[in-house]
């Protein structure tokens, strides 16, 4: 089981400090959630991921079904034991494959489309079906990624992965719509996801804490009316999800909204949004959790995040770095930084060795929890 403890409440605004505990250990909130997808974090063990500042990882049902398959988990002790990860983990419910494998795929497009022009040329209407997807009232039908084979994921379904795969706290499976979704697909996807919530209720068997997800895409009507629904049943905690417009100014005020109608006493986790610049920003609004694969992603493709207060970053692929004896943040503590420079790393990215990966992810990781650390303190200090 998990309890969720809060300790501090800002005067300033809607930032709080908390602990989250599960069997597996404590995560002090607010946290950033690193992506496990394949129950690893890209290029680090476990051990180093611990070193990195880690608390709570999140790992991802869908890809971990179709490998190794959840009964090989199950038959290794569970996910802990199989990734020798001694800390809560999470996964999430599989429903954000519906996006990605779908109209995601189809359509070239993100969770966050880049202006309302690339809305427009691709607006999903109700009853329109992704070209490798088929999205019913029961759950979804997919074509597997590895082999082409059927498949077949509704709530039923993604509860009894989930349990096969013993991670602390799970998720409900929900529709993550397309961005560019007129409202009337918003609407009919948001009953569905409800739906789906009654059933995952319904089918879970374990002591596993389960979060409910909150969807509505960029309505605020529509976000209030998931949030209220959701924060009706008996969940644990609850997730937010989906898209709310290209203007991170209109996120905040309708992650507030949404958050009005969540019960305080619950942690509150945001799927998907995690840059420097967001932070500040989401944990103001009352968000104790948040799952970003920014600082792994960017480190597989040669790049490093500098810089707390401007949020700078640099591509160490670039032949100046060749010749820069300099670690790649003079002000940070972490391994990497305190044992190698930029010339060294610029060379092994030029050269195509995993080491250069593997070291700036360290860093990356390092760095984004150190921010959030900074946070923490800032609410402590009542500065946020």
């Amino acid at each position: 089981m998990m309890e969720f403890s809060i300790f501090k409440k800002s005067k300033k605004s809607n930032a709080r400090l908390g602990q989250l505990k599960t069997k597996d250990g404590v995560v002090e909130t607010p946290s950033l959630v690193p992506v496990a997808t394949q129950a690893v974090v890209k290029t680090l063990d476990s051990a180093e991921a611990v070193d990195a500042g880690c608390q709570i990882l999140v790992a991802n049902t869908f890809h971990l079904h179709l490998k190794p398959g959840e009964n090989i988990v199950k038959n290794a002790g569970g996910l802990h034991k199989f990734m020798n990860w001694q800390k809560p983990l999470m996964t999430d419910s599989g429903g954000f494959q519906v996006f990605s494998l779908g109209f995601g795929k189809d359509l070239g497009i993100s969770k966050v489309l880049k202006d309302d022009l690339q809305r427009k040329k691709s607006t999903i209407k109700v009853g329109n079906q992704p070209t490798f997807v088929k999205i019913t009232n029961d759950g979804v039908y997919f074509n597997s990624p590895v082999d082409g084979k059927k498949l077949f994921i509704g709530p039923k379904e993604s509860m009894k992965i989930q349990e096969d795969l013993g991670a602390d706290i799970i998720f409900a499976f929900d529709e993550c719509p397309p961005p560019s979704a007129d409202y009337k697909y918003i609407k009919h996807s948001l009953l569905k996801t409800h739906d789906w919530a009654k059933v995952c209720l319904k089918s879970k068997k374990t002591k596993q804490a389960l979060f409910g997800i909150v969807q509505g895409g960029r309505y605020k009507d529509l976000r209030v009316e998931s949030a209220k629904f959701i924060a009706s049943l008996c969940f644990d905690g609850f997730g937010i999800g989906g898209e709310f417009g290209s203007n991170k100014k209109n996120m905040a005020g309708m992650l507030r909204q949404t958050i009005k109608e969540l019960p305080d006493k619950k942690p509150r986790h945001l799927l998907g949004i995690g840059y420097l610049e967001d932070m500040e920003n989401i944990i103001k609004q009352g968000i104790d959790l948040f799952d970003c694969t920014v600082p792994t992603h960017y480190a597989r493709r040669g790049i490093a995040f500098i810089n707390k207060k401007k949020h700078r970053k640099i591509d160490l692929s670039k032949p100046i770095f060749i010749k820069d004896k300099n670690p790649l943040d003079k002000n940070c503590e972490c391994y990497v930084c305190q044992n190698y420079r930029k010339n060294y790393i610029c060379h092994l990215i030029k050269a195509k060795e995993i080491t250069g990966l593997k070291l700036l992810t360290f860093h990356n990781l390092f760095f984004f929890n150190d921010f959030v650390v900074g946070i923490r303190q800032k609410i402590k200090d009542g500065k946020l």
